[in-house]
């Protein structure tokens, strides 16, 4: 297997499909481009690797099959080793988890917009939320909550054990960090064993080390 992602510093939807083919204990050869950059636009519009995701990243190649969005990389690579190594066992927390990565996967645009996924930054200046921003955080703060008391007393992470739902929200754990989002103490334990697994801290070391630099995601207060 080949995925293809973007640059590690910037690329949350990346994340989570690396994250994925981690998860399946699956090998892959990983192939990083530089989005935006003077050979992007020449990148897609050619024929091979980047068709047919007309040039979006997260891709999956396994042989003659292509699967690009980070969700459907996910469920297909959960077809191939067994859903429970993604999902939870439990129904209802299976439920919950699905529910959680579907609305991770379909909304939260205003936090999405304000602050970007940049891993290398840390905000030092005040952060300015407007009040749908505010929103999408006390909504996200919540299911952590929720999945926690409910399904979180066989391991630190949102469902005890690493899962799906914690693949998809670990970028928003990186923008947390990042924008200095203040959380309750639940949360920080969650986002500290997120960001302490052993996967994240690889993808982490690889964005420090990343050359490339996007501007418009460069825009953190006080940096």
């Amino acid at each position: 297997m080949k995925l293809i992602i973007g640059n590690k510093n910037y690329s949350s939807w990346s994340l989570r499909g690396w994250l994925a083919a981690k998860q399946s204990g699956l090998s892959f050869e990983e192939l990083t481009v530089s989005l935006y950059g003077e050979d992007w636009e020449a990148l897609k519009a050619k024929e091979g690797e980047f068709q047919p995701s007309a040039g979006k990243v997260p891709v999956l190649w396994d042989g003659d099959i292509v699967v690009w969005d980070s969700l459907a990389i996910l469920e297909f690579l959960a077809d191939r080793v067994g859903r429970d190594r993604f999902w939870p066992k439990d129904e209802a927390a299976r439920a919950m988890a699905r529910a959680m990565v579907a609305e991770m996967h379909s909304s939260y645009l205003p936090l999405r917009r304000a602050c970007p996924m940049n891993i290398r930054a840390r905000a030092t200046g005040d952060v300015q939320l407007s009040d749908e921003v505010e929103a999408d955080i006390v909504r996200i703060l919540g299911l952590w909550a929720e999945a926690r008391a409910r399904f979180g007393k066989g391991g630190p992470f949102l469902f005890g054990t690493f899962s799906a739902a914690d693949i998809f929200y670990a970028p928003i754990v990186s923008r947390f960090l990042t924008y200095g989002i203040g959380v309750p103490s639940f949360a920080q334990t969650y986002m500290q064993a997120v960001w302490e697994h052993d996967w994240m801290q690889q993808w982490i070391e690889a964005s420090e080390a990343e050359e490339w630099t996007i501007s418009q995601f460069e825009v953190v207060p006080g940096k």
